[in-house]
């Protein structure tokens, strides 16, 4: 989403805001292990999308610290299984992180970097606490959720909005206050431009602002904690060439922004990264149009490779399960008999 967010402002000239959910979803974590009720929490959130720190946490004005977060995790009967790795970053930096377990361990480069350390650190209980492959096996099993939901969609249509029911996703917020004035507070994904005094200013960052017929306005002046923004910076640089390459077609420069990933640079080799890369771009060609220049000589020297393949499938994947009705809707007598499960 950052990277998108920076192709679209500075190449699509754009006014873009990238909109996420981490910020709201972690807020309810906090407020459910200190038994705050609604509207007693207050906190800011800053950083970049999917690493945004709490850095300021309040139950009713008074403020929260780390300790007395660390305790309430540790205390939580769910939690404290399903966010081990996330609470380890908040024991170590002091402040909580927004993203969930498994999404935060794949931008650091100390949980993942060695098969048998994997597994101290995910919770198997849902894809999105760590398991290999997850989202990948969340995305394939409910592929078809469009063709199988959608009609209850429409149907669910014509029914009567409830504003009680409405959820604390960002966009409607957003344009009830630029029509109506009615001011809303909320953490926008937004070029930096000073904003957060200690990242880049080209940077795509996620912090606090305020929205109404000005449109939003950032808080200013924001500085992170050191190692906070240090980890955002290793991310920025990787999101910056990133979309450079992506723009230019230079598969170089993409090479690049792999080998300075945090967690690639924690397992992989230079001659791993690119012959990874080149497979990539060879295999996802016909999407790829920015690079089809690269793709024969990609070719050639994947003919010529030396770095030797794994054929596994992870310290902690689980088997993808279609879904039933998808199976019976193909006709597949195969699918059918194999392992599948309801929904």
């Amino acid at each position: 989403m950052a990277m998108n967010t920076w192709a679209a402002i500075e190449y699509g000239k754009v006014d873009t805001i990238g909109l996420c959910h981490g910020v709201q979803h972690g807020a309810e974590q906090i407020a459910e292990i200190l038994g705050a009720k609604e509207g007693e929490l207050d906190y800011i959130c800053s950083g970049i999308n999917h690493q945004t720190w709490f850095t300021d946490v309040r139950v009713k004005g008074r403020r929260i610290g780390k300790d007395e977060l660390v305790a309430a995790f540790e205390a939580h009967p769910v939690f404290s299984q399903q966010e081990k790795l996330r609470i380890d970053v908040l024991k170590r930096f002091g402040v909580y992180s927004t993203e969930s377990n498994g999404h935060l361990s794949e931008y650091l480069p100390w949980y993942r970097k060695r098969p048998e350390e994997i597994t101290r650190w995910i919770d198997m209980s849902d894809w999105i606490h760590g398991e290999t492959g997850g989202y990948l096996r969340h995305s394939t099993e409910t592929r078809n959720w469009f063709e199988t939901e959608y009609p209850q969609f429409l149907e669910d249509a014509n029914k009567p909005i409830d504003p009680a029911r409405r959820s604390n996703e960002h966009a409607s917020h957003i344009l009830e206050a630029l029509e109506t004035g009615r001011v809303y507070r909320g953490h926008f994904n937004v070029k930096n431009n000073g904003v957060i005094t200690n990242l880049p200013s080209d940077a795509i960052i996620e912090s606090p602002g305020f929205v109404d017929r000005f449109g939003i306005n950032m808080v200013a002046g924001i500085t992170l904690p050191e190692a906070c923004a240090a980890t955002c910076i290793s991310s920025i640089n990787v999101q910056r060439m990133s979309v450079h390459a992506a723009i230019s077609g230079d598969i170089d420069l993409l090479k690049l922004a792999v080998l300075h990933d945090p967690l690639v640079g924690a397992i992989c080799t230079p001659e791993e990264v690119w012959q990874m890369v080149d497979e990539m771009v060879v295999a996802q060609a016909e999407w790829l149009p920015q690079y089809a220049h690269a793709v024969p000589a990609a070719k050639e020297r994947l003919a010529k490779g030396t770095v030797k393949t794994h054929d596994w499938k992870g310290v902690a994947r689980r088997e993808v399960l279609l879904d039933r009705r998808t199976a019976r809707r193909k006709g597949s007598n195969e699918a059918e008999g194999s392992q599948l499960t309801e929904r």
